[in-house]
């Protein structure tokens, strides 16, 4: 049992931060000789100890390539590798585990979705419907299918808070509406959007709907079912996981529909130099030797969070950011950039008179890790008439000594560029 799943047993269902923080080791590092506080867990979030063992065990014991042998090594990583499957379909409550497509990430699992489905199912004068939140990555896919095909995309705004305006998203909703991609929670500024009402709002006239989960699948429960989407993305690194894997949920009769992404190996049944008969989903689009390490690795950080609990963690993180939130506010001078109802963990501002950058590299000199920059999400510091904003970002082992921290450190660069 692990130092955190100790915890979720005995500490009387209160959230023992202090006990969870023991299984990442990262954390007793130390930056410029004091604590590392490390706040930029949107970009990518740390691994614990369990997640860490899981993959010196498949590194020293495991290693083999999957699907296309018999031998004990083989047979023990395809095992491994397809528990995982079951582990995440689980995670999002899919269906079935044929609609877990696993990918390198949720760049990935866009681009998948964009070949397989947009490339022939979107043509010339159609449209495809994005928000102003989006990250890059939930963007440039449909404009790169819009020029080639000679489809339109189509933005949602947001209100100053940040949040969607949600009747002009149903006035872009029209007869050549064939897509609607938004992200879940925004990467820039916490917003967490009205999914279920974007899905039933498109589903009631036949539209279909990717979620952008990255930044939702670490910190709430997502159930595919109850949300009914179409298709949903989320990275491994960002859920306590490595990086250089991701997972794209579809339903299975997109699957079904969909062509294969990339060809290759595994994603075949037969192959002659005249035809190729494609392989069932979801190996139809996984071809090649797929991230076997990552997959499995990933299957550990998925044990990890179920352990502790989603409301637990969701708890938890909402009080930090409300403690945020709360001394930002009392800090002349500094302007939080996003201020929507319901957030997830995300607090992102602007110092008067500083630029991001320095905010950053001055609290690195205090130990403090955030992200600076416009987060792969320009059209957002554009709709704010902000070229960058500094980024604090919260996980489950964050404590609200270390916001104490993030603001002295903010008091402090304010003093250096008064």
């Amino acid at each position: 049992m692990t130092q955190a799943a100790m915890a979720h047993d005995t500490a009387g269902g209160r959230f023992d931060v202090e006990r969870v923080r023991i299984d990442f080791p990262i954390l007793r590092t130390e930056v410029n000789g004091k604590p590392l506080v490390y706040l930029d867990n949107a970009a990518s979030s740390q691994m614990p100890q369990p997640v860490i063992d899981r993959m010196v065990r498949y590194r020293t014991r495991e290693h083999a390539n999957i699907h296309r042998a018999v031998h004990t090594l083989s047979e023990t990583a395809t095992a491994a590798f397809e528990d995982t499957r079951g582990k995440v379909q689980r995670l999002l409550n899919a269906k079935e585990e044929r609609e877990i497509v696993f990918t390198s990430g949720t760049t990935d699992a866009i681009n998948l979705v964009m070949h397989g489905y947009g490339r022939k199912f979107i043509g010339e004068g159609d449209e495809i419907v994005v928000s102003h939140l989006e990250h890059h990555s939930n963007i440039v896919p449909w404009q790169m299918l819009c020029l080639e095909k000679g489809a339109h995309l189509k933005v949602i705004p947001v209100n100053d808070r940040g949040e969607l305006l949600f009747e002009e998203y149903e006035k872009l909703l029209g007869p050549r509406t064939r897509l609607v991609a938004v992200t879940h929670v925004s990467n820039a500024l916490g917003t967490i959007t009205p999914a279920r009402e974007i899905v039933a709002a498109a589903h009631a006239r036949g539209v279909p709907v990717l979620l952008d989960g990255a930044q939702a699948a670490p910190h709430m429960r997502v159930d595919v079912q109850a949300l009914d989407c179409d298709f949903y993305a989320f990275s491994g690194h960002k859920l306590y996981g490595p990086t250089g894997v991701g997972v794209l949920y579809a339903k299975g009769e997109h699957l079904d529909r969909m062509q294969p992404y990339k060809g290759g190996g595994d994603m075949i049944l037969s192959v002659t130099f005249e035809h190729t008969e494609y392989n069932v989903p979801p190996h139809k689009f996984e071809a090649g030797t797929p991230p076997i390490e990552q997959v499995i690795v990933l299957g550990a950080a998925v044990d990890y969070v179920t352990a502790l609990g989603f409301e637990r963690i969701g708890a938890h993180e909402t009080d930090l950011l409300d403690y945020a939130t709360t001394e930002f506010n009392r800090l002349p001078g500094v302007r939080i950039i996003g201020t929507a109802e319901r957030k997830a963990a995300v607090l992102s501002f602007e110092v008067k008179g500083v630029h991001p950058h320095d905010v950053g590299t001055l609290l690195n000199e205090e130990g403090v890790a955030i992200r600076t920059g416009h987060h792969c999400a320009q059209p957002v510091m554009k709709r704010f008439a902000v070229p960058a904003t500094a980024r604090a970002s919260f996980a489950f082992y964050n404590t609200a000594a270390e916001i104490d921290a993030l603001v002295a450190a903010v008091k402090k660069a304010q003093k250096v560029f008064g």
